[in-house]
């Protein structure tokens, strides 16, 4: 697997993980370990999500990608259109 597609595996396991604990932590709200993990969590999915945007571009339109002089979330492929092998 490329580079591009292991770096999107990373995020989408992120966000997996990111989002449980988000629901858990709606009904266990004073749960200090869970909270923990899910900001340690949140924490790399931000920096695998950056990581990601600076070398090709933004994964949504509102992404974390630095300001630039042009319109880069049309460029292709989008990250829906990236084909696993």
């Amino acid at each position: 697997m490329n580079e591009r597609l292991v770096m999107l595996r990373e995020i989408q396991e992120l966000e997996f993980t990111a989002i449980e604990l988000n629901l858990f932590l709606d009904t266990h709200p004073q749960d200090r370990a869970a909270l923990r993990d899910f900001y340690t969590v949140r924490n790399q999915l931000m920096e695998a999500v950056r990581r990601y945007e600076e070398i090709y571009g933004p994964l949504t339109a509102t992404g974390c990608s630095p300001k630039t002089q042009q319109w880069l979330w049309i460029e292709s492929p989008w990250p829906w259109e990236i084909e696993y092998e």
